[in-house]
């Protein structure tokens, strides 16, 4: 019996002994997916303060344009595995997913990225494109139209929604063929037509055999020789004015840039030849900053502007990148667009048509200005009458059909403000619509030092007369204006 309450005590005493030592001892942790034991070695502490997290960003958009897309990820994975979090690392992650072609991952990175930053037209642009891709339209068009709504001009956005209509359209024709061939629509009526059409078209022809062949003549040598001459890689770009292939000239073993007119802009013979002598009047423009024009070459169909070729990024793929650039980088690289642009004042040619598009910047941050197609011969007391442009970046007397060399001051300065701010003024957040005012840069990025704003309001004002005389006088007032000491182009204030 006295053994017996002996047990009994040793095991009322002995369990909780048992349990405070396994409560004591260190619970497994679980870190990036695997279990691990703690240290018996004190944590080092790690800073991810503000400047190494622009460090991290700095260093994963550089690895984007350069296409390391899985090590971008792998990064971010690392860094929020170790709780080192950014809410631009969800932009990254999309943006690296869709360079990998993984849709439904860039669907939901997006989706974060709107979610904390809402007024950022990239993300609906890039959940727009994966939505689309996975054809689902309705989605796609949701996301597309709220980008164009934050950012009109974004090119990006309006080619998706020309792919987006298209695709529509598409399917629309296909199940209206396919109602029709349940309908059983009668194939002998097709043929029938079919038939007539084809007896009116060669009546037709043989009855003004001649003036076929006489139009023709005169430019199947050049379409022959077209082709001969270059070969053409790839397309670059299409634009308001057409669309641009990268080409190789066989004959003199050098790459181009050709610019392939559309048809319906020179059906007019008059229209034609006053654009041909626009365009060769352009050709003789020589200069460091203007990406140069080679040769004019005029088909049945169509006019090529044959066009010096630079390897680089536009001004407008940069942004939709970085978002917006520092001060510092935009005095760069405007120094050499406003260069490009003087000499052409100087010469009485006006652009018509800058735009970030048109702005290619090259290595070591030199630019050029490009696609002169559309410039003007202008006389320094009228002007020049013009409906060429792109709406976004054109001046008040553009709109009306008047273009003058305070109309290229006016979009010049309209680039600017996009380069600091990352949009074009008229966003809901650029224009106060009750004071009717653009807002200053300053306000909206407050990288952007105050001075500025004074240059880029004397710049934008609406009559011609009162805004800043040249594009010389303009680059006067913007160079000698300092960065700020932080010039960092991620704060904002929208």
């Amino acid at each position: 019996m006295r053994k017996f309450v002996v047990l009994l005590l040793f095991i009322f005493f002995a369990i909780p002994v048992v349990s405070a030592q396994q409560a004591a001892q260190p619970a497994p942790l679980l870190v990036g997916g695997n279990f691990s034991t703690q240290s018996s070695k004190p944590a080092q502490g790690r800073t991810f303060n503000q400047d190494a997290r622009d460090a991290e960003v700095a260093q994963m958009r550089e690895q984007l344009r350069q296409g390391k897309y899985t090590e971008v990820l792998k990064r971010i994975n690392t860094l929020t595995a170790n709780n080192l979090l950014d809410n631009r690392f969800y932009l990254l992650s999309a943006i690296a997913y869709d360079g990998l072609n993984q849709e439904e991952d860039v669907i939901y990175a997006a989706g974060q990225a709107i979610a904390v930053a809402p007024q950022d037209a990239r993300a609906y642009i890039l959940r727009g494109s994966a939505y689309l891709h996975r054809q689902n339209y309705e989605r796609a068009r949701i996301d597309i139209e709220t980008a164009l709504k934050l950012n009109p001009a974004s090119v990006l956005a309006q080619n998706l929604k020309k792919e987006l209509d298209v695709k529509i359209a598409e399917k629309k024709g296909t199940q209206k063929a396919a109602t029709h061939k349940e309908a059983g629509f009668p194939r002998w009526i097709v043929i029938y037509v079919g038939i007539i059409l084809l007896a009116i078209c060669l009546f037709v022809y043989f009855r003004y055999e001649d003036l076929f062949r006489s139009s023709k003549k005169s430019y199947t040598r050049k379409e022959a020789q077209l082709k001969d001459q270059y070969d053409f890689i790839r397309q670059i770009g299409e634009g308001g004015m057409g669309k641009v292939y990268e080409a190789y000239d066989k004959v003199l073993k050098r790459k181009v840039a050709i610019k392939r007119v559309r048809p319906e802009l020179v059906r007019s013979a008059y229209v034609r030849e006053q654009f041909l002598s626009e365009a060769r009047m352009v050709a003789l423009l020589r200069h460091s900053c203007i990406v140069e024009i080679y040769t004019v070459i005029e088909t049945e169909s169509s006019l090529y502007l044959v066009f010096e070729y630079v390897d680089g990024q536009t001004l407008e793929t940069r942004l939709d990148i970085d978002g917006r650039l520092p001060f510092s980088q935009v005095k760069e690289l405007f120094k050499y667009v406003c260069e490009g642009l003087q000499y052409a004042h100087d010469q009485d040619i006006v652009h018509c048509d800058l735009k970030p598009g048109n702005i290619m910047i090259l290595e070591n941050n030199k630019a050029k200005v490009m696609d002169f197609g559309v410039a003007k011969k202008i006389d320094n007391q009228t002007g020049a009458r013009t409906v060429a442009g792109t709406p976004a970046y054109m001046a008040p007397e553009q709109q009306r059909g008047f273009m003058r060399k305070q109309s290229d001051v006016y979009s010049l300065a309209l680039c600017v403000y996009e380069a600091l701010v990352g949009q074009v003024p008229w966003t809901v957040k650029g224009f106060d619509i009750a004071k009717k005012k653009i807002v200053p840069a300053s306000k909206l990025a407050p990288h952007v030092p105050a001075a500025v704003d004074g240059v880029l309001a004397d710049a934008l004002k609406e009559d011609p007369q009162e805004r800043i005389q040249s594009i010389k006088e303009f680059w006067q007032r913007l160079s000698v204006i300092e960065p700020d000491s932080n010039d960092n182009p991620e704060q904002t204030h929208y």
